[in-house]
């Protein structure tokens, strides 16, 4: 009876290492309980990188200390964010929603995951994001950019996949361990997380610099000249109230400072409701829980914002013109709505001059950029 006994022992031990020898890498699928554990190959000796920011950018670049910038962190999170790997049927990435031609965001009003769901806001566009204050997205949800980019992985209407997934199909992938271990020193391919990969996608993002529009060139580096239809936009932009025109709230109020936003939550006066608990979307209220930020929103930055149509949080203007169609209307008057939404006059050479400077805030060398490009192509 002992022999037997013995024997059945063996047998089950047998099988129970050959089951994880065949799903770790023997088989045709994955293993939860059998992870890859290999020694990775390789130096680690990270390059400190350097956010360009140009001097008169009075901001300095928000880098928190438990991840600082490197050179082989960011090019891990660049791989990582172009990198269709994240998806669950490997047709998608984070840039099929965050195009660098559009300035990092998507071109149609919601974009649509890779099970075919359309999402329900405009992706925002990803860029001078260190110098973007903290909360992130629309709503706020994020109160750091590696826990926002923990979130589309595993969003059924985005790349609908599970992290413990990922870190298998990195741990198993030829490159991606010893870029893991240049970044961030690790030993084994089972030290590879979900943290360490949204740090470095998060380096990606805060490298990603836009300061380099026509109007910066002439405003900041005295490199050439307004037109006449630039300096009446310029000054539409700017106005103050009682100085030139007090009808006019002026655009600088909310879309202010280096990156041309205040980073708050406002109502902007889209919607029309009696009730501020009757906004289909609560925005920054869905979050804090307090009605009264219901219908608010985290204010853009204006810069690259002739790339980034269609416009406001749901994509509902699909042009500059419905925009500004739409803030010199004045809003509805809701409680919470923002003091300077309310009517003010415009004329079509007024709308037309102020679409003339909206477009001085392109950056073009940052949109034909190749260190913010795929690395695959």
């Amino acid at each position: 009876m002992k022999l037997r006994a013995l024997i059945l022992l063996g047998m089950i031990a047998i099988l129970g290492w050959t089951a994880c020898e065949k799903d770790n890498g023997g088989g045709d699928g994955g293993c939860d309980n059998c992870p890859v554990d290999e020694l990775i190959e390789g130096e680690y000796d990270p390059e400190t990188y350097t956010i360009a920011t140009p001097s008169w950018v009075i901001q300095n670049p928000q880098i928190p200390a438990d991840n600082p910038m490197t050179e082989e962190g960011v090019a891990l999170g660049r791989m990582l964010f172009y990198d269709p790997i994240l998806s669950s049927d490997g047709s998608m990435s984070c840039s099929s929603c965050h195009k660098l031609n559009n300035a990092m965001t998507d071109i149609n009003q919601f974009s649509v995951g890779v099970q075919g769901i359309e999402g329900f806001r405009n992706s925002m566009p990803l860029f001078n994001l260190a110098f973007t204050d903290a909360p992130f997205f629309w709503d706020g949800r994020s109160v750091t950019l590696e826990e926002q980019a923990l979130i589309p992985v595993e969003d059924h209407t985005e790349l609908n996949e599970s992290w413990p997934n990922v870190i298998r199909k990195l741990a198993e992938h030829p490159d991606y361990p010893k870029l893991f271990r240049e970044a961030f020193g690790i030993e084994r391919t089972s030290e590879i997380t979900k943290e360490l990969a949204v740090k470095a996608i998060a380096q990606f993002e805060r490298s990603i610099v836009s300061f380099n529009s026509r109007y910066d060139r002439i405003v900041q580096l005295n490199d050439g000249w307004f037109t006449e239809a630039e300096k009446r936009g310029r000054d539409l932009f700017f106005i103050e109230p009682n100085s030139q025109d007090d009808t006019h709230p002026g655009c600088s109020h909310c879309h202010s400072g280096s990156n041309l936003t205040n980073n708050l939550f406002m109502n902007n006066g889209l919607d029309d409701v009696d009730e501020l608990d009757q906004f289909a979307d609560k925005g920054r209220g869905a979050v804090t829980g307090n009605v009264f930020d219901n219908g608010k929103f985290k204010v853009p930055s204006l810069r690259n914002i002739a790339l980034t149509a269609p416009y406001m949080h749901d994509g509902r203007f699909q042009t500059l013109e419905e925009v500004l169609d739409h803030y010199s209307a004045g809003g509805h008057g809701v409680i919470n709505e923002d003091v300077n939404i309310r009517p003010f006059p415009l004329d079509e050479q007024q709308k037309s001059d102020l679409i003339t400077f909206l477009e001085m805030l392109t950056d073009t060398s940052f949109v034909n950029n190749p260190a913010y490009a795929s690395p695959f192509e």
